[in-house]
C-alpha cells in the first residue's frame, strides 16, 4: 500500500464517481429541460458548481500541492463547500419527497414529522461544515463527530421513513389491472432503489467518519451523495413523465376499457371508464408538472 493511498485515493475516487453521477443528473435533467422547475434548476446550478468544485479540488490536491504533503493535515475550503452542498441536495430532494408524501396520505402529522427530521439534519450538516472549516485541521475534526452523527443519522432516518411509506402507500394502491399494476411496481422498485442507494452512502459516510477518522475515506462517501439525491429526484419526475405518456397514448382494448390517470391517493392509482360512456365526463387528469 502506497504512503498516501488512504489519504489522496479515497478522494480521487469520491470525485470520480461524482462526476460520474453528475454526468447522469445532467442526462435526467436534459429530458426533463421542457418542463423545468425552479427547485431542479436550483439543484442542476448546485450540482455544476460542486461538481466543478471537486475537479478543483483533485487539481489542488494533486498538482498544485503535489510536493506539499502537509496540505494533508489541513482542512481545505472545498471539504466544508461539500458537506453544505451535501445537505442542501439532501434537504431539497426530502422536502419534495415530503410533498409527495403529503399529497399520498394527506397526514400533516406525518408530513411536519419527516419535515422536522429532514430540517434537523440540515441544520446539523452546515454547522458541522461550517465549523469543520473553521478549526482548519483534519487532526481535530472529531470535534464535529456529534454533529456529523446527527446530520447523517437524521438524514438516513428520513429516507428510510419516506421509502418505506411510498412502499405501502403504493402496494395498498393496486387495483388488479394489469397496466395500473405495472407502472404501481415500478413506482415501487424506483422507490426500493432510491431508499437503498442514498441510505447505504449516508451510512458509509457515517461509518467512515466514526471509525476511521484519521483517512479520507468518508470523503469517497460525501462527494457522490448530493448527485445521488439530485438523480433521485430528477428521475422521479421523469418516471412520472413517461408514465403519464404511457397512460395518455393508450387506447380502448378490445373490452372497451381505457385506463385513466388521476390523482394518486392511498386506495387507488387509477380508475377504468368505458370509453363510448366517458367520452365527453371531465376526468382530473395527474398532471406531469411538479405540484
Amino acid at each position: 500500500m502506497g504512503k498516501y493511498d488512504t489519504d489522496v485515493g479515497p478522494i480521487l475516487l469520491g470525485i470520480f464517481l461524482n462526476t460520474y453521477l453528475y454526468g447522469l443528473v445532467t442526462n435526467q435533467y436534459m429530458n426533463y429541460v421542457n418542463h423545468s422547475e425552479a427547485i431542479v434548476i436550483i439543484l442542476f446550478v448546485l450540482d455544476t458548481t460542486h461538481s466543478a468544485v471537486g475537479i478543483y479540488a483533485a487539481w489542488n490536491l494533486c498538482v498544485t500541492n503535489f510536493n506539499n504533503p502537509n496540505i494533508l493535515n489541513t482542512v481545505d475550503w472545498t471539504i466544508p463547500f461539500t458537506g453544505t452542498a451535501m445537505a442542501t441536495s439532501g434537504v431539497v430532494t426530502q422536502v419534495f419527497l415530503i410533498h409527495r408524501v403529503f399529497k399520498l396520505t394527506k397526514n400533516k402529522w406525518l408530513v411536519v414529522f419527516l419535515a422536522t427530521l429532514s430540517i434537523g439534519g440540515y441544520g446539523c450538516g452546515w454547522i458541522a461544515s461550517v465549523k469543520s472549516g473553521i478549526i482548519g485541521e483534519v487532526g481535530k475534526v472529531r470535534q464535529i463527530l456529534p454533529l456529523a452523527i446527527g446530520w447523517l443519522a437524521l438524514f438516513c432516518i428520513v429516507d428510510l421513513l419516506i421509502t418505506a411509506i411510498l412502499i405501502f402507500v403504493l402496494v395498498h394502491s393496486k387495483t388488479g389491472f394489469r397496466h395500473t399494476d405495472t407502472i404501481i411496481n415500478r413506482l415501487i422498485r424506483g422507490a426500493i432503489q432510491t431508499g437503498l442507494f442514498v441510505s447505504m452512502f449516508a451510512l458509509g459516510d457515517l461509518f467512515c467518519f466514526i471509525f476511521a477518522p484519521h483517512t479520507s475515506f468518508y470523503l469517497m462517501f460525501a462527494y457522490p451523495i448530493g448527485r445521488i439525491y439530485t438523480n433521485t429526484l430528477l428521475d422521479t419526475l421523469n418516471a412520472r413523465m413517461a408514465f403519464y405518456r404511457m397512460d395518455q397514448q393508450s387506447s380502448c382494448d378490445g373490452m372497451g376499457v381505457r385506463l385513466i390517470p388521476v390523482h394518486i391517493h392511498t386506495s387507488r392509482v387509477l380508475l377504468t371508464e368505458d370509453c363510448a360512456a366517458t367520452a365527453d365526463r371531465p376526468v382530473d387528469v395527474h398532471s406531469p408538472d411538479v405540484s
